[in-house]
């Protein structure tokens, strides 16, 4: 049997094998965040597909974080109920299920909003939303990092296995960890501890809430690959160290930022992007994409790199790869060679949501997913998750 199917401990938690479902954002939520049968549906069928575990997509803790229309939300006492009956679908099959833990930053537009985003530092503007960010102040930050805390005890209620916190991508973690977004000069930023600070009070607060046996995990980036350096492999080396000395039980190893399309390489669909700005934004925004392509051409494995740095840091703490896993032996040679833990996937699971089962059955060695990233572009057009290699419907969002 192939090492990947070897049952995986992180921290306190068993895995049945060593294949994770990478969070990805579903589209299917109510409008305002709560979870739907459709969602609850969709992880039902990856936990019957053995999907060993299972973090469904990113939840906004506060109001102020929500990234995009229909997205699944952990803010209040209300979210808990649906999330149970998530739970609930994944445990019936045998998976785990990890919650992450989200606040969209300077990436949450205003017109979801209907406010200026928040971000550590209000210069610039959003690449994508062109919107201007505002400074958050020392009380919101607190708020901040109490709404992270009071979105865990809500997993915890829900009866999730573990919980991730999302610093990856460009989101608000991954701002205040980045020397690109975070040009604060107070104790939230100046140095690598500063900038690190953020995450500090959120994993000690956390962690207070939950039980000692559930797991924390954190997704990070490997490299921000932004305009200015900001995130890099060695710096989230030195992250991930200072997050095991906490307790964290896993790093997820990404990279990429609203910067470009380091995150989700492969083709790139400028139409069906380009139909989500305003108009007068397009034009410029198809020169920029052009641009982007040879900056985001596929390769297998392509956080791998980043992922060999960070290594050494996390010890004996599970370290997951996320990016541009296709083929079962690429997977078994990284895992082999000591590179990674555990394999995390999105997009192929979207398009074979029973992948893991057919590939312990010997029925497939490599995914289906040609990285079309049709789905992507469905995502931006609040168009619900799933394969849209043929193209997506004819009617887009005005």
């Amino acid at each position: 049997m192939s090492i990947m199917f070897d049952t995986v401990q992180v921290g306190d938690m068993p895995v049945r094998n060593r294949f994770v479902h990478s969070a990805t954002h579903e589209v299917l939520a109510e409008t305002d965040g709560r979870v739907t049968e459709e969602i609850v549906r969709r992880y039902e069928t990856l936990a019957k597909g053995e999907v060993g575990l299972i973090i469904p997509g990113h939840m906004f803790v506060h109001p102020s974080g929500r990234a995009h229309p229909r997205q699944s939300g952990i803010y209040c006492d209300e979210m808990i109920p649906g999330l149970c009956r998530l739970t609930d679908a994944v445990h019936a099959h045998g998976g785990k299920v990890a919650v992450q833990l989200a606040h969209g930053g300077r990436q949450s537009p205003k017109k979801v909003l209907g406010t200026q985003p928040l971000a550590p530092s209000g210069h610039g503007r959003d690449p994508v939303t062109m919107n201007k960010p505002r400074q958050m102040t020392r009380e919101i930050i607190r708020e901040t990092v109490q709404a992270f805390i009071d979105a865990a005890r809500r997993a915890a209620e829900a009866g999730a296995d573990a919980v991730q916190l999302h610093g990856a991508h460009g989101y608000l973690i991954c701002e205040f960890l980045s020397p690109f977004y975070n040009r604060r000069r107070d104790e939230y930023g100046g140095s690598a501890e500063g900038r690190f600070r953020f995450l500090r009070e959120i994993v000690t607060g956390v962690r207070s809430v939950l039980p000692d046996t559930m797991p924390v995990l954190v997704k990070m980036n490997g490299n921000d690959y932004t305009p200015r350096t900001g995130v890099t492999p060695d710096l989230a080396a030195r992250y991930a160290a200072w997050l095991v000395d906490m307790g964290v039980a896993a790093v997820e190893v990404s990279g990429g930022t609203y910067y470009g399309f380091q995150s989700v390489r492969g083709e790139i669909p400028i139409p069906e992007l380009v139909q989500t700005l305003p108009a007068w934004m397009r034009p410029i925004a198809r020169i920029k994409m052009h641009f982007e392509k040879s900056k985001s051409r596929f390769a297998e494995a392509y956080n791998l790199e980043a992922a060999k740095t960070i290594r050494p840091a996390t010890g004996t703490a599970t370290l997951i790869l996320v990016g541009g896993m296709r083929s079962l032996s690429k997977m078994e040679e990284i895992v082999s060679a000591g590179h990674a833990d555990m394999i995390s996937m999105s997009r192929p699971f979207i398009r074979e949501p029973l992948l893991v089962k057919k590939f312990r059955e010997g029925k497939k060695t490599e995914a289906d997913c040609i990285s079309c990233n049709m789905c992507s572009a469905a995502m931006f057009n609040e168009i619900p998750v799933r394969c849209y290699r043929k193209g997506l419907p004819a009617v887009f969002r005005a």
